[in-house]
């Protein structure tokens, strides 16, 4: 019989379909709300690029505080938002890209790997791209690294997937 071994992937990544229902309600509450009628004030998301447009800074301002605080409310991890710098945009209207950062850089998968490592787990982990795979001869040691994991205080979210 031959030895199977068993692996989860650690990936950080939004959920693309929330981040757009996100998106959605932001866009109908600027619709609705008396401070932003008729101002040019528009949010454009085609795939991955998300664009805020506003009359000025502070409406600006009220503009992401919407949009952060209904990615937050779809489970978006607040780590994962980054926002661009006001720019000028068309007319008197400035912009602001909306960057959701996905994937793990390798400066900060290689102190993760270590400390997985140094947990004493028997458990292999490496890079695979921005994921790292993690695999045992043993589902046990694999469920106590995603534990250990878990409990890590980490600058960026994590998720655990192909778990097999």
């Amino acid at each position: 019989m031959a030895v199977v071994d068993f692996s989860f992937d650690i990936v950080s990544r939004a959920d693309a379909m929330e981040v757009k229902n996100g998106i959605d309600q932001a866009q109908k509450e600027m619709a609705n709300r008396y401070d932003l009628k008729g101002s040019k004030c528009e949010i454009l998301h085609e795939k991955d690029d998300i664009t805020l447009v506003a009359e000025d800074e502070f409406r600006m301002n009220q503009v992401k505080d919407i949009v952060f605080s209904k990615l937050l409310k779809r489970g978006i991890d607040p780590r994962q938002i980054e926002w661009g710098k006001l720019e000028p945009a068309a007319g008197i209207t400035v912009k602001s890209k909306l960057t959701l950062k996905t994937g793990i850089p390798q400066e900060k998968a290689k102190p993760l790997i270590k400390q997985i490592k140094d947990k004493g787990l028997k458990v292999q982990a490496q890079i695979q791209g921005e994921e790292i795979r993690v695999t045992s001869k043993s589902k046990d040691d694999l469920q106590k690294a995603i534990q250990f994991v878990k409990g890590l205080e980490l600058d960026f979210p994590v998720d655990f997937v192909n778990f097999r």
